[in-house]
């Protein structure tokens, strides 16, 4: 009995966390409840990378990353905004996303990083 409550906790231990590959290791600012972010300047423009969690009873990968993809295209066009430039469009497919739930409380994670070019 106490070996199959062992194995059960170990289990429970794997499947309840799994967290999103970090994009960066520098400190994070709060763009918005659900959203921190962090700016890596460049000499063609930025390297940008958003953290956005939110809480789903059913998690739902792909509704999420299309959050995600919004909220890391809208906070590129803000930061282009407040620095009186404008930016290329973002490809879609070169953003690099990475996903992850704590199914103990439901919250579901993703880590986006793109490269955001100045518009010549």
């Amino acid at each position: 009995m106490f070996r199959l409550s062992v194995i059960f906790s170990s289990a429970l231990l794997l499947v309840a966390c799994a967290t999103p590959v970090s994009h960066t290791a520098s400190q994070m600012n709060t763009y918005d409840k659900d959203t921190e972010y962090v700016v890596d300047e460049r000499a063609d423009g930025f390297a940008l990378t958003i953290s956005y969690s939110r809480y789903q009873f059913i998690p739902e990968s792909s509704s999420l990353t299309i959050a995600c993809k919004s909220a890391l295209t809208a906070l590129a066009w803000d930061i282009s905004e407040r620095k009186g430039k404008k930016i290329r469009p973002l490809n879609e497919q070169r953003i690099r996303i990475s996903l992850g739930r704590n199914g103990l409380t439901g919250i579901t994670s993703c880590q986006a990083n793109a490269i955001v070019e100045w518009a010549e």
